[in-house]
């Protein structure tokens, strides 16, 4: 999910020396010899654009497999025609969300609500500026207190508009379509694309990878996300970085905003695992991520087939994470419950007025704003 980018993962926090005894393996896992960096922004996104060398090598009724796996909403006829207006800068705005809706297996990772219906933990905007070659990401906090506005769902039920309701409440409400409904009210963006990726998929999607690498500058422990992590150098497995990106107890000041922040630290480390393992050298691991991959992410018509997923991870190949601006909506925490944040309207608006001018986020828009204290609790090793 620096003063205009992503916090560095590869610098050890304070007071954390490294030292050879400190690495915590994963079961039997080498570590992995440094490799160089590549660019890339949407790690699904990228994945799902190699898959097109195996459908470019003979292996075409695997592509046209992994092709079968994606799934796709039609966002555009569900909300119609009162919606923000598309940028004419060349600029384009995707809304982002975690979620738990695809596999049963979730049930089984404290995913869903207890009426049976999914809910989304994760959600950032990102603007990719014109020309593609920087964006700038934007977390919204799920417990964020909002007006959410009528919708009408994928399935073309409507769904009465609600004031003060924590922000994820739009999509247990009406899914995808309603979600994006909410984000365009609360930003004045358009959403131009929708990614979705489901929880128990990224689990198996870290397995695949052999793991990922993270350092922890304190310990976490989280019996409600089965996290227990002492301070040190890790391989992740998949049920391990599932824990670390849900759990909000076992950090800071225990709010969603500390979460965020490991989430944020977390995306740069899967991107650099995906980088550093070369999968266009594999086919079989390449074809394992992938098919994991597809089956993982849900995304608006127009990204609905891996050509178009190509196409558009293409487009994003010069966006790296040094130039990424990683922010959260600024909030402020509600007097009446510490469980739950307000928006800071006018620091909010100088965010989005930002985005919609297709400028960069200025550090006005996030100085003074609620944190959540887990900054730097989570880097990826050098």
């Amino acid at each position: 999910m620096s003063a205009e980018s992503m916090p560095d993962p590869a610098i050890p926090g304070p007071g954390e020396p490294r030292t050879p005894g400190s690495r915590q393996r994963g079961k039997g896992r080498r570590r992995r010899p440094p490799a160089r960096r590549r660019k890339a922004l949407l790690v699904m996104a990228w994945t799902a654009a190699g898959v097109v060398v195996l459908g470019g090598t003979g292996a075409g009724v695997l592509y046209f497999k992994l092709n079968g796996n994606l799934e796709s909403v039609d966002i555009d006829q569900a909300l119609g025609a009162d919606r923000p207006e598309k940028a004419d800068n060349g600029s384009q705005n995707i809304l982002v969300l975690g979620s738990d809706t695809r596999s049963d297996g979730n049930k089984e990772l404290g995913g869903g609500t207890d009426d049976g219906t999914a809910r989304s933990d994760t959600a950032m905007v990102v603007h990719v500026y014109q020309g593609h070659k920087k964006a700038s990401v934007v977390s919204i906090p799920r417990d964020t207190l909002i007006d959410r506005p009528e919708c009408t769902d994928t399935d073309g039920d409507e769904h009465p508009a609600a004031q003060d309701v924590m922000f994820n409440s739009a999509y247990s409400t009406g899914g995808a379509a309603c979600a994006v409904k909410t984000v365009e009210s609360i930003s004045g963006l358009r959403m131009d694309h929708y990614l979705e990726v489901d929880f128990s998929g990224f689990e198996q999607l870290v397995d695949d990878l052999g793991g990922v690498d993270v350092t922890t500058t304190e310990a976490i422990k989280d019996p409600d996300s089965h996290l227990d992590l002492p301070a040190g150098t890790h391989t992740l497995d998949g049920e391990q970085a599932l824990g670390l990106v849900r759990t909000r107890h076992g950090v800071g000041d225990g709010s969603d905003l500390g979460r965020i922040q490991l989430q944020q630290a977390f995306v740069k480390a899967l991107v650099d695992q995906v980088e550093d393992i070369g999968l266009l050298g594999n086919p079989k691991k390449l074809y394992d991520v992938a098919d994991t991959a597809t089956k993982t992410v849900t995304t608006d018509s127009d990204l609905g087939s891996v050509n178009s997923l190509m196409s558009f991870a293409t487009g994003l190949k010069g966006i790296g994470p040094d130039n990424m601006h990683m922010v959260t909506m600024p909030v402020i925490y509600d007097p009446a419950d510490p469980n739950r944040v307000l928006l800071e309207k006018a620091k909010a608006d100088q965010v989005w007025t930002a985005l919609k001018n297709d400028q960069p986020i200025p550090d006005s828009a996030t100085a003074g704003t609620a944190t959540g204290e887990a900054k730097g609790v989570v880097n990826a090793p050098e």
